[in-house]
């Protein structure tokens, strides 16, 4: 029987400065990175086979291409609610795979996951500032370099408090997320507005209403 040819994203990252953290702050890193991976299970209406490799590196599989950006910043603002100490590089690459996937992404070697990581490794040794690529989509590279480095600034607050407004389709109102993050109104939307949010929402959403055309 011939296999599914799935057409997905892979995600691969490496904490920034990881040799700096304490073993529980790195233990506290990987586990809000495993949190947010199980969060966007619904996303993407599927696992995304949170794998963490080689130490300080970790990779997930996203079922539905569209939402890379949105996922890579997701678990940005994961890591960065813990502490401005908190940071990944992220390499985003899409492709087909064919079979059966994970659940350990270490023994996955179809193309699509050694682009993404051949991805990171580049922006490692580039000494640039960016911290995040979209490989071979030169557009969505341009908005990822952009969107990365408005994020790369958000303090803990603004991580906090934009995270749920990353999950796609409706957005909660700022008065449900300011009840779940025990602040004012007023705190929130100083926040959402100092982290970028009105316009990484319209990037995010034009982004993925190209795709679905």
């Amino acid at each position: 029987m011939t296999p599914i040819t799935l057409h997905i994203a892979v995600l691969t990252g490496d904490l920034v400065a990881s040799t700096r953290l304490p073993p529980g702050q790195l233990a506290s890193a990987f586990d809000a990175l495993a949190d947010c991976a199980a969060l966007q299970a619904d996303w993407h209406r599927a696992p995304l086979r949170f794998t963490r490799q080689r130490g300080d590196g970790w990779q997930v599989v996203l079922a539905r291409p569209a939402f890379a950006l949105r996922s890579a910043l997701a678990f940005r603002a994961a890591l960065r609610s813990g502490g401005s100490e908190f940071d990944s590089y992220i390499s985003i690459a899409e492709g087909p795979v064919a079979g059966e996937i994970g659940p350990d992404l270490n023994a996955e070697t179809a193309e699509v996951f050694v682009k993404s990581g051949d991805g990171l490794e580049s922006i490692k040794r580039s000494g640039e500032a960016g911290r995040m690529t979209y490989q071979g989509k030169g557009f969505l590279n341009a908005t990822t370099v952009l969107a990365d480095h408005i994020s790369q600034h958000w303090t803990p607050a603004q991580a906090a408090a934009i995270l749920p407004f990353l999950a796609p389709g409706d957005a909660p109102s700022y008065t449900e997320a300011a009840r779940g993050l025990g602040k004012s109104r007023q705190a929130v939307t100083k926040a959402l507005d100092a982290a970028g949010y009105p316009a990484l929402k319209i990037a995010l959403q034009s982004i993925e209403a190209a795709a679905d055309d």
